[in-house]
């Protein structure tokens, strides 16, 4: 065995008599990290994490009847098959977006004992728990804005109303929101998951399905937007086409009443191109019919479906703090430093 290695295992062991002889200052550090650790675990408030898991099949596809049905009616739909604008990798952006926060805002929950009884907004405005030290840290903002309210009010009654502008304070409840929520897409399988966080469990899974729905909802509207409005307009022409039918009729119904005992050629000749009339305004009539019921298929067609494999379940066990992960860091960190301290004290006292 070489000298180093010699003088490193007498170091080594050196180190270990000193730590041992303060093994009772050590011992009162630990304890101290372990009591300290306690009381941040047990201050943080609980939050509780409701998931759901599902699927989004945009797959369009065109039966033999559909495709016949849309040859009939002029319209293809093999161009638009393989587009999907929303695809699941934009969800995140979706739900993070200031305009879907907003309407969330606004939505009224109910806990399940019934205590909670309020728009979204004024729950996590009045109604979140905070560590004790958070309140210490917020004290010089409170104290600053009692000596400028004043001067506030006077600023914000020569405001200019602009409705692109949020306040600072809804700015604060959309960031508070947003920090809530999650959701993943595995690109592979395709499968998404939607994790919420709240003190409340009930609330936790009710903001799970509400979040859900929200989504599903907004991804419909957009996706199936253009093939609605194309419906509408499709169904106006219909009922004017329609409208225009029935007037031919009518009026070829009236000539034919007027002139029931008339033999003549100008007679044949009107009767002709009120015949024609008739024939083309319902010519325009089903071929109008037909699309409209092309429309109504392909919005069908563009409409995606949501498979739900979990749904939201309140939670029993709280997701956060995680108190024994906290309480034994806090002790090694006593344990660790009281080392330090120790050996670092010992090398000052050699040097002098």
């Amino acid at each position: 065995m070489s000298d180093i290695d010699k003088d490193s295992e007498i170091d080594l062991s050196e180190l270990v008599k000193k730590l041992w002889v303060k093994k009772r200052f050590i011992l009162k550090w630990s304890l101290l990290g372990l009591v300290i650790g306690t009381i941040i675990a047990f201050s943080i408030p609980k939050e509780y994490t409701a998931t759901i898991i599902f699927t989004t099949d945009s797959k369009k596809s065109i039966n033999s009847n559909m495709g016949a049905l849309a040859s009939m009616a002029g319209i293809n739909l093999s161009s638009s098959l393989d587009e999907d604008v929303f695809s699941p990798e934009l969800y995140p952006e979706v739900i993070g977006s200031t305009p879907f926060l907003q309407n969330l805002l606004n939505i009224n929950i109910v806990d399940k004992e019934q205590k909670i009884n309020k728009t979204l907004y004024s729950y996590l405005e009045e109604d979140q728990k905070s560590a004790w030290w958070n309140y210490i840290l917020k004290l010089p903002g409170i104290l600053s804005g009692l000596f400028s309210s004043n001067t506030e009010s006077e600023n914000n009654n020569t405001t200019i109303k602009n409705d692109k502008f949020i306040p600072q304070k809804e700015m604060n409840i959309i960031k508070l929101l947003k920090e809530s929520y999650s959701i993943n897409t595995d690109k592979k399988t395709g499968v998404s998951i939607i994790e919420v966080t709240m003190q409340d469990p009930a609330i936790a899974a009710f903001m799970a399905d509400t979040l859900m729905s929200s989504l599903q909802k907004y991804i419909i509207d957009k996706r199936t937007q253009k093939a609605r409005t194309d419906l509408e307009n499709t169904e106006k022409l219909f009922f004017k086409a329609k409208n225009e039918y029935h007037i031919t009729q009518q009026t070829l119904a009236t000539f034919m009443d007027k002139n029931m005992n008339v033999v003549s050629s100008r007679f044949r000749v009107n009767q002709e191109n009120l015949q024609n009339e008739v024939s083309i305004a319902y010519s325009v009539y089903n071929q109008m019919a037909q699309q409209v019921q092309m429309n109504k298929i392909k919005v069908q067609d563009e409409t995606p479906v949501f498979n739900v494999i979990q749904p939201a379940i309140e939670p029993l066990y709280p997701e956060k703090p995680k108190k024994k992960i906290i309480i034994l860091a806090c002790g090694f960190i006593g344990f660790i430093s009281s080392c330090f301290w120790i050996l670092g004290k010992n090398q000052l006292l050699l040097k002098k």
